[in-house]
């Protein structure tokens, strides 16, 4: 029962998306039988380092959904405080809901069922414009963002250029 729900609510989402485009991303189905996995491109936001980049990410929706946050991880190699190393992708909106046992998170910065694919993604493009390198999911981009803003900057360029090579592969 929830699962057809969330299907419902996966569809809607998907067709207001093809209706009406977002500036900076696109997002689909990978498999036209699966409402559950996306497949969204993020175009790297203008004045970031990303700017001019092809991003490619899965978002994987749990059959509860919207009651539970969806995953997402890049699948474009991407150098990022709040991206993990193996492209997972940690942002407090993807946070399970409730409070956070650690105390970093507010309950109302995580998972609200209002959100949707759009938000989930307009706020991972604000992430890439400013990273939140208090709470980093890689710690040595983190460091490097904080310590040497240069190289930080020379890798970032690297994948902005590899991403351009591979976007349409």
């Amino acid at each position: 029962m929830a699962s057809d729900q969330a299907a419902l609510l996966l569809r809607k989402q998907l067709m207001e998306l093809q209706r009406k485009p977002v500036e900076g991303f696109s997002a689909g189905l990978i498999d036209d039988d699966d409402l559950f996995k996306w497949e969204v491109l993020i175009i790297g936001p203008q004045d970031t380092l990303y700017e001019g980049g092809f991003f490619k990410a899965h978002l994987t929706f749990p059959r509860e959904y919207p009651q539970r946050p969806p995953k997402m991880k890049f699948m474009t190699e991407i150098w990022h405080p709040n991206i993990e190393k193996n492209g997972d992708v940690c942002i407090s909106i993807l946070h399970e809901p409730g409070d956070d046992k650690w105390g970093y998170e507010m309950a109302e910065e995580r998972w609200l069922p209002i959100h949707t694919v759009e938000t989930i993604l307009l706020s991972v493009i604000s992430l890439l414009a400013d990273p939140n390198d208090s709470s980093p999911a890689n710690v040595d981009a983190a460091k490097e963002w904080r310590e040497d803003r240069a190289a930080f900057k020379k890798k970032v360029t690297r994948q902005v250029r590899k991403s351009q090579d591979i976007a349409f592969d």
